[in-house]
């Protein structure tokens, strides 16, 4: 059975948004934030569905950080590639999280499996820690 090809403003106006969102983390709420701050109307139902629609197309991938934040997204677009394994970091200061791919993160994943026998699930392991930006933030108001 064909996908519907069904479009509207609204689908085309967040697609859009989305692409400019490339490699970056958000959550439907500052995508609903966006789009009431450009006075384009689209209701916070609205952007769920199509969020989930675009993880379901494999468009965007969506992240569960933890259980008190809302779950976040990212545009990967035709380049998504669910199969390589990627980590996150979160700031405990501002609170940002950064995509990081690494093969060291690998090599560690692969002990965990030969040496413990636990397999780490890549795509929901975040980091906690603060980022270079915070930790010279923090630096700067220690002098």
């Amino acid at each position: 059975m064909q996908k519907s090809v069904y479009k509207t403003r609204q689908q085309d106006f967040l697609l859009s948004y989305l692409k400019e969102m490339k490699g970056k983390h958000f959550t439907a709420e500052e995508v609903r934030e966006h789009f009431e701050s450009k006075e384009i109307s689209i209701g916070i139902a609205t952007i769920y569905r199509q969020l989930e629609r675009l993880v379901a197309d494999g468009v965007l991938q969506k992240y569960f950080i933890d259980e008190h934040s809302a779950a976040c997204f990212e545009y990967s677009g035709d380049d998504c590639n669910a199969e390589t394994p990627h980590f996150h970091l979160k700031c405990e200061e501002c609170g940002n999280l950064f995509h990081l791919e690494c093969d060291d993160l690998e090599e560690l994943t692969n002990h965990l499996k030969n040496e413990h026998g636990f397999t780490l699930n890549p795509y929901r392991t975040v980091l906690y820690g603060i980022c270079l930006s915070c930790k010279n933030k923090k630096q700067k108001e220690a002098k």
